[in-house]
């Protein structure tokens, strides 16, 4: 189970939004860079300045945001003939980049380690990259959980928003990186082993 599932039930509320963004003459690849710049900006500022835990709470609505902002670039290219190669490769690059930077601002703030947040950040780069490998042994993009790109976007959400609320947070709350890190390690090998599972079980054609 992931939070990946519900995708098509968000997508169905953004169809409006989209279509007059398409009508406007705005591309998927616009939405794509806008994305991840705005991505890397918020996350080195939050770390470089590190300001009061009280901003931290601006992680949560980006996280959102970007959210919102991955589901439009992806319809703008499937629902409205935007679809390009460039594209595809911005669309990997780009949301390795931006979760990476993401991450990193709760590295600024006790009681959380820069070291877990760096494995998270490598781990959530082979997931994605597990992901899309699967489409070279002609499986499908595997997109298996049970901490994907959306789920770790929540649990970063909720960490920082309760940093934001409550700092400091019990010496304790640290122990939930490795969590994360060690799902985030078990969601790659699900996506390797589903993807050569579908890619053996697909007669060769």
């Amino acid at each position: 189970m992931s939070i990946y599932q519900l995708k098509p039930r968000f997508q169905a509320l953004l169809r409006p939004a989209v279509a007059g963004l398409a009508r406007r003459g705005v591309t998927a690849n616009q939405v794509t860079l806008a994305a991840c710049a705005a991505s890397v900006a918020l996350g080195l500022a939050l770390y470089v300045v590190r300001p009061a835990p009280a901003w931290l709470a601006l992680l949560p609505l980006w996280l959102f945001l970007r959210m919102a902002l991955n589901a439009v670039d992806g319809m703008l290219a499937r629902e409205h003939g935007q679809q390009s190669r460039l594209g595809a490769y911005l669309n990997e690059l780009t949301d390795v980049l931006s979760d990476a930077a993401l991450y990193l601002p709760l590295a600024a703030y006790a009681p959380f380690d820069g070291f877990w947040i760096a494995t998270i950040a490598l781990l959530a780069a082979l997931s994605e990259m597990a992901g899309v490998l699967g489409q070279t042994l002609g499986a499908s993009r595997r997109y298996d959980g049970p901490m994907g790109k959306s789920d770790r976007a929540f649990v970063f959400g909720a960490l920082a928003l309760a940093m934001a609320v409550a700092h400091p947070l019990p010496p304790w709350a640290g122990a939930i990186l490795p969590l994360v890190a060690a799902l985030t390690a078990w969601t790659v090998c699900r996506r390797v082993a589903r993807g050569l599972s579908e890619a053996t079980a697909r007669p060769p054609g």
